[in-house]
């Protein structure tokens, strides 16, 4: 349970860099050599790859070296954990809006006075 939570916090925190999500969205498309991926960037290479290492300590990114060239590919099984804590997520957080529903139809029963269905008031002109 800690390695998997350690894991999405890696995930998370390469994920939270505007610079690391543009890599990512562009593996996508498929993979590419750290001079592609550096190539829509303001930055000198040593920058980028500091990017490229975190991402890869987190699991999103795969590479491999090539005689002179370093290629990059996605991972995607790495967000399977993103993607469970976020349905895991999901139903707490549908289960309370569930049940503040409840409660908010519970109240509004308790105001209505005994017998009588609520009453809305037409506006002038309304038919």
């Amino acid at each position: 349970m800690a390695n998997q939570l350690s894991r999405l916090d890696q995930v998370f925190a390469a994920l939270a860099d505007p610079t690391r999500r543009a890599i990512v969205m562009r593996l996508c498309a498929g993979e590419a050599s750290v001079g592609e991926l550096a190539d829509p960037f303001d930055m000198a290479l040593p920058s980028l790859m500091k990017h490229i290492h975190v991402l890869e300590t987190s699991g999103l990114v795969q590479s491999e070296k090539s005689g002179r060239v370093r290629t990059c590919r996605l991972s995607p099984d790495a967000l399977l954990g993103a993607e469970d804590w976020f349905q895991q997520q999901r139903a707490i957080w549908e289960a309370r809006l569930d049940r503040f529903e409840a409660y908010v139809m519970k109240l509004k029963k308790e105001r209505e006075p005994a017998g009588k269905p609520s009453r809305t008031r037409k506006r002038k002109g309304a038919k």
